[in-house]
């Protein structure tokens, strides 16, 4: 196979954390990547750490609060590669934990134009390409959050509920088109985004490459099957009694 003929693979929120881990999966898998964030530095370390040249590793920044910017990642893959074969919505946002009434609207909105809207607009975008092609796997990364409904956490949690329902719509109405459309779900994983917690015992906690491993999994697997919900959680519970 030349590089030319490589499926390729867009990832968002690749910077760090559970994209930069999703990037490195998939260029040992033998994929061509854009990846996107807001930090060109985290970016360029992510495409050193997959090992490929800048023209089998696109950097796209956009901050996905951005309404305009799904369509501007969707136009730059397309120009470049001509295709699109894996498109993972990784990115997230939360600020931390607090009460509802205590939650500005800037917070707010960006919550949900992260979390929700930018993966929708991908989604749908990309999905459009895919349908051209024939085929292709949309796999959105939500929370047990949107499943839990943790206190001090409601929009957050609305965002991934959402997210949630909206994937397993998507792959009711893509299936006959070719398009698999898949959600993971994984519980705490050891990122930035949970910060230092004296109640979490982070050495039991999921790391990114455990989530970038069920991801691979999913889009790998056989074309006659589609992973619709996968779940994953520490084998052993990382919250410590209160």
């Amino acid at each position: 196979m030349t590089a030319e003929d490589r499926p390729v693979a867009v990832i968002t929120g690749a910077g760090r954390g559970i994209g930069r881990a999703v990037a490195l999966e998939m260029a040992r898998g033998g994929y061509r990547l854009c990846i996107a964030a807001r930090t060109r530095q985290e970016l360029e370390e992510t495409r050193g750490a997959c090992g490929l040249a800048p023209a089998q590793c696109l950097i796209v920044l956009i901050d996905l609060a951005d309404s305009e910017a799904p369509q501007a990642l969707i136009e730059a893959v397309i120009e470049r590669y001509g295709r699109i074969d894996v498109l993972v919505n990784n990115a997230g946002w939360a600020p931390p934990r607090r009460a509802l009434v205590k939650i500005g609207a800037d917070d707010q909105d960006r919550m949900l134009a992260v979390n929700l809207r930018a993966p929708i607009a991908l989604t749908r975008l990309g999905a459009a390409q895919m349908l051209k092609q024939g085929a292709g796997a949309i796999v959105n990364v939500a929370s047990n959050a949107g499943l839990r409904a943790p206190a001090m956490e409601s929009i957050y949690a609305a965002a991934k509920a959402g997210l949630i329902a909206f994937s397993r719509a998507c792959f009711s109405e893509l299936r006959e088109g070719g398009v698999r459309v898949s959600v993971v779900i994984p519980g705490l994983v050891d990122t930035r985004l949970i910060p230092p917690n004296k109640h979490l015992n982070r050495a039991l906690m999921l790391k990114p490459q455990d989530v970038a491993r069920a991801i691979l999994q999913i889009v790998t697997s056989a074309p006659e099957t589609c992973p619709v919900e996968v779940l994953l959680e520490p084998s052993r519970n990382p919250e410590r009694s209160r």
